[in-house]
């Protein structure tokens, strides 16, 4: 089933979304009490959004995705709904016809939309490594409260095409804008509000949802510097010492 629509307000998209969780809690035989106190709500409120009587908050969504071993990705499949047909006069000259590996078009892509946020995937099918997304926050949106800040594995990629998000990141905050770029690891809380007049619109990577281990997760990387973090890369023969000890982004400032 697909969550992919107009919004997950309406009950089809509650009822598909809530299906698909179901499905994963059973293979997972994680029961409905004990998927709640994981994620720090109630069994009946689970039960209502795998009957598709509730909508879950953005932040309880991921955590109960990330409860499930689950990804954005795999809420999503070929079925999602397309954009209306171009009005007479806007009709674009054919393209070429032909095969080409991996190709997502516009016009095919499968979306999920919930409080004012849209995920739009970016491949064909779900990747169980990363996460390539297109996501709108619209005006007045966020990902959650400012006293229930989320967080789940992987590392988050994002880099902004229009208007502005404001995120923060465990004590450290800021506005990104268009041009801007971010990453940081997703088990430190973080949320993502646009509290501003115009949505934001940005393309989205996330590694290691499902485990995945990213060179940064490895023991003993967390919170130290990226020389050693480098080092380490180069004893494995991933790097030269001239790339470790001058990352590629400095090269060309």
């Amino acid at each position: 089933m697909s969550v992919a629509g107009n919004s997950i307000a309406n009950a089809l998209g509650r009822a598909a979304l809530g299906a698909q969780l179901r499905d994963a809690r059973s293979r997972s035989r994680i029961s409905l009490r004990e998927l709640g106190r994981r994620v720090g709500v109630s069994a009946s409120f689970i039960s209502q959004v795998e009957l598709g009587r509730a909508a879950p908050s953005i932040g309880t969504l991921y955590a109960i995705v990330s409860e499930l071993g689950l990804s954005m990705d795999s809420l999503m499949n070929e079925d999602g709904a397309r954009p209306p047909m171009p009005a007479a006069g806007d009709v674009k000259p054919a393209r070429l016809q032909g095969h080409i590996p991996g190709l997502q078009r516009a016009e095919d892509r499968p979306e999920i939309n919930m409080h004012g946020v849209r995920w739009e995937r970016l491949t064909v099918q779900d990747d169980p490594l990363v996460e390539f997304l297109r996501v709108i926050y619209t005006s007045g949106s966020e990902s959650c409260s400012p006293e229930q800040m989320m967080r789940h594995s992987g590392w988050e990629y994002l880099h902004v095409l229009s208007g502005r998000l404001d995120v923060q990141v465990g004590f450290n905050g800021g506005t990104i804008e268009p041009g801007d770029s971010v990453n940081f690891d997703s088990s430190t809380p973080h949320r993502l509000s646009n509290p501003y007049s115009e949505d934001c619109i940005a393309l989205w990577v996330v590694v290691g949802r499902q485990g995945f281990a990213h060179p940064m997760d490895q023991p003993g990387k967390h919170n130290t510097n990226l020389s050693s973090a480098y080092s380490e890369l180069v004893s494995q023969g991933n790097f030269s010492p001239l790339e470790a000890e001058y990352p590629r982004e400095s090269e060309n400032g």
